[in-house]
């Protein structure tokens, strides 16, 4: 079955089997691996991308499901010139990872969490990633990190 995608902005055509999932499109078909495959039951998050604007868990969606959507995974999120997203600066500055398995999925949630959610406390962000595990971190520093990235998400 032929899959027509845009992701990270590029026109994409795949042929493939129709129970191949939108996690295996992006990792084996494009070679987008920053899409981790945590759990294949839609429960730790590590999948996370953006479909049309709004996260979703790329390992419980068919690809063909969302052919024709627009794809965006942690690969898309830096500029053209090669900046770091101001999510995933934040990150990096507040130390929101340890282990790293967990952040594609992570930022790309907290990016979506930003952009529906602007005024979330801290309180709202913590219910807000409850589908995104970490085994590592203890949270403190991720919501710290995504409180960060709000802000300079709105000053961009």
């Amino acid at each position: 079955m032929q899959v027509q995608l845009t992701v990270n902005g590029q026109a994409r055509s795949v042929d493939v089997p129709p129970n191949t999932l939108l996690v295996q499109v992006l990792r084996e078909h494009l070679k987008l691996t920053g899409t981790h495959i945590g759990c294949d039951t839609s429960q730790c998050g590590a999948c996370t991308v953006i479909k049309d604007g709004r996260a979703i868990k790329s390992c419980s969606v068919l690809a063909a499901q969302v052919s024709g959507s627009e794809i965006t995974t942690i690969e898309g999120l830096a500029a053209a010139d090669g900046a770091m997203h101001p999510m995933q600066a934040a990150f990096k500055e507040c130390h929101g990872l340890q282990c790293g398995f967990c952040t594609p999925g992570m930022v790309m949630s907290a990016v979506d969490l930003c952009k529906h959610h602007p005024k979330a406390d801290e309180t709202e962000v913590r219910e807000l990633l409850e589908g995104n595990l970490c085994r590592c971190t203890g949270y403190q520093n991720i919501v710290k990190a995504v409180l960060k990235g709000k802000a300079d998400m709105a000053s961009a």
